[in-house]
């Protein structure tokens, strides 16, 4: 990999992971693990926990766990799978999906002005990562 594009890459997930750890802070929201979460299901759903466990690199009992208070506030629900009766399916709720976009606006928000004063390229970055997309979508 180019160095000078790796040193950017590593620039983006430093602010990013700064960024996050203040918003884990504010318990207004959700955590920044919660996000994570309702992120992945929200590329995935439905799906089963272990899967969404497998995708976010933790345990079962630990997405067990995160999903209770998730599904307690309405914005997951969990449900057993018609073709298996000891598999639990996971989706987001309208809510869930509000939630997600809600709060991960002000992280991006903030991701950007970060990134801007940093003296990083966001605008050409962000015509880069599109257009990245777009050329993946048409495969």
């Amino acid at each position: 990999m180019d160095d000078g594009l790796a040193d950017l890459l590593h620039r983006v997930v430093m602010l990013l992971g700064e960024a996050a750890r203040r918003r884990t802070d504010d318990r207004d929201g959700l955590t920044y693990s919660q996000m994570r979460l309702l992120g992945a299901l929200e590329e995935i759903e439905p799906t089963t926990q272990h899967r969404l466990a497998q995708a976010l690199s933790v345990s079962d009992p630990a997405i067990s766990r995160a999903l209770r208070p998730l599904e307690a506030d309405g914005l997951v629900q969990i449900t057993t799978d018609p073709d298996h009766a000891r598999r639990r399916l996971v989706r987001l709720t309208e809510t869930g999906r509000k939630a997600f976009h809600t709060s991960g606006k002000p992280l991006y928000d903030e991701l950007r002005t970060r990134l801007v004063a940093a003296d990083f390229p966001y605008e050409r970055y962000l015509e880069d990562t599109l257009r990245l997309a777009r050329l993946l979508d048409s495969e």
